[in-house]
């Protein structure tokens, strides 16, 4: 196809420059445009030029990183690919049963390879990296050895959080000039991380890798943007979706999208599809599949989703709607829209509208803003001067309150009169490249999770394994509604320090709807069903 042919230039394009010197690096391509075999084979060329010893992926999400991984299998073999996430660390528990001497042997080296990063290409996640980076504890820093001489891509990069954002650019600055690593910021909406446009940014400023961005965003233009007047009810765009039988719909919150989703479910859609974080991963993951099969078979597929199917989630819809956002989220949620160019842009809409139920967090309300700020001024806002600027304008209004590192990791490190004065325990205690208000709650929906709640109890896995292995199954909800499910007795602790919260009503949970704790004491997922 046109597209794939467009692809296979850019991949060329990226590693005639592999021969570069070690550095900073962006790579700015629109979505869909193969920027994830473009970067690996930049990296496996550059290592090779180089001498580098790794390629190291980091990745915002867990829901995104089976298929990255599956990409670099499919192009390297599995045996040079090793994935670390918690994820993974549950599967490697899952496989604890096995008594045979040669596969204990194989586990254990896998392991071992997970705790050093002990493998060629190493495919992980952003809090993985960062919080490696600012940690004091031996088993956090363990792998840091392997950041050094190493290719780094950063999948997209703007991403990383804007209260730590100041840090993680200082970290790897400081691996590009001190610990002989290249860094590769790949993403369709690039971060303007260069100094002087964000104070402290990368200096000199990182060189683009892409063929001509401008063009490529003109060459890839696969939609069309509908910035929608006023504010659209729910009821509005259930009616939108009647239109539409393959459609998703992105809002800014887990209670918008059950309400939009209960809404749109009482019109007698077909194929509706809630997916948000009040579903535990391992039925996200299970969720996504079916939705990728009922696409590719022109089924009814009515996404209602959450922001978390935005970056990276390789979707085709012919129809989006995304709730008003920064224009980041926005361009990511485009890109789930005609994703493979095979229908006009004319008639791929991708409407950004403002919700009259639903009031945006504080957070998104202030990306918006500046999106608006920006709209003023750029016809084109999925053109990368569009997106520069809004960062630029994003950094500019969080830079007087301190707003890009928010405990002054910073301030902890200094050299005075000669003198190092390196907080390593108080920036470890403070930093979390993910902060959040609220606290986890188990669903314990098979065996695995049932025996990993069983070890815990009877004191035979230690809290810090258990809290790994259970991932995959939590649900974070507000610390008044957890409480509420405690106090109803929905809710109890698994053991002595009442660290383990787990679901003991299973009438709360169900994979189509996810966790509802909403009113604790009264409601049910038979009261919602009916």
């Amino acid at each position: 196809s046109d597209l794939n042919r467009l692809r296979a230039e850019i991949l060329r394009e990226v590693r005639a420059k592999a021969a570069l010197p070690k550095g900073v690096y962006t790579l700015n391509v629109p979505t869909g445009g193969g920027k994830t075999l473009a970067s690996l084979g930049f990296a496996l060329d550059h290592a090779r030029a180089h001498g580098l010893e790794r390629i190291v992926c980091a990745i915002p999400f867990t829901s995104i990183i089976d298929q990255t991984a599956a990409i670099f299998r499919t192009m390297l073999g599995n045996d040079v690919v090793l994935e670390h996430h918690s994820a993974i660390e549950q599967e490697e528990h899952k496989n604890r049963r096995d008594t045979n001497e040669t596969l204990r042997e194989e586990r254990d080296k896998s392991r071992l390879a997970m705790e050093n990063w002990a493998a060629p290409v190493v495919v992980t996640t952003n809090v993985q990296i960062f919080e490696s980076l600012f940690a004091n504890r031996t088993s956090r820093c363990r792998k840091l050895h392997a950041l050094a001489n190493a290719v780094i891509i950063l999948d997209e990069a703007q991403t990383i959080p804007l209260p730590v954002l100041k840090p993680c650019v200082a970290a790897l600055d400081e691996l590009a000039r001190n610990y002989g690593a290249t860094i590769i910021l790949c993403t369709a909406t690039q971060p303007a991380l260069a100094a002087p446009r964000f104070a402290g940014g990368f200096q000199p400023v990182p060189v683009e890798l892409a063929p001509d961005p401008a063009a490529l965003h003109q060459a890839l233009r696969r939609v069309t943007l509908d910035m929608r007047q006023g504010t659209m009810t729910d009821a509005e765009l259930v009616s939108a979706l009647e239109d539409c039988p393959q459609a998703l719909v992105i809002v800014n919150s887990r209670k918008h999208a059950l309400a939009l989703y209960t809404a749109a479910k009482e019109a007698g859609l077909d194929g509706l599809v809630h997916l948000t974080t009040r579903q535990i991963a391992v039925h996200r993951r299970e969720i996504l599949a079916r939705v990728r099969e009922r696409l590719t078979c022109g089924q009814a597929c009515r996404v209602i989703a959450t922001s978390l199917v935005e970056a990276g989630v390789d979707l085709d819809f012919p129809r989006v709607w995304r709730a008003e956002a920064g224009l980041d989220q926005i361009t990511q949620a485009a890109g789930r829209c005609n994703r493979e160019g095979k229908r006009r842009a004319e008639e791929s809409i991708v409407t950004v509208f403002r919700p009259h139920e639903a009031k945006p967090p504080p957070e998104i309300k202030a990306l918006a803003e500046a999106m608006q700020s920006v709209a003023a001024r750029h016809e084109d806002l999925f053109s990368p001067a569009a997106i520069t600027a809004y960062f630029e304008e994003v950094y500019w209004r969080r830079s007087h309150s301190n707003g890009l590192d928010k405990h002054d990791v910073a301030g902890a490190f200094t050299i005075s009169g000669g003198e190092l004065n390196f907080a390593y325990r108080s920036v470890a205690e403070k930093f979390r490249l993910i902060e959040s208000n609220m606290e986890p709650v188990i669903i314990p929906v098979d065996a695995d999770a049932e025996k990993t709640l069983a070890s815990l109890s009877q004191g035979w896995l230690k809290p810090g394994a258990a809290a790994r292995q259970l991932q995959t199954y939590m649900v974070q909800v507000p610390p008044k509604a957890r409480k509420a499910l405690i106090d109803a007795g929905r809710v109890k602790f698994h053991d002595t320090a009442q660290q383990f919260a787990v679901l003991d009503d299973p009438k709360l949970y169900t994979q189509e709807l996810g966790l509802l704790w909403e009113d604790a004491d009264m409601i049910s997922i038979d009261d919602l069903m009916m």
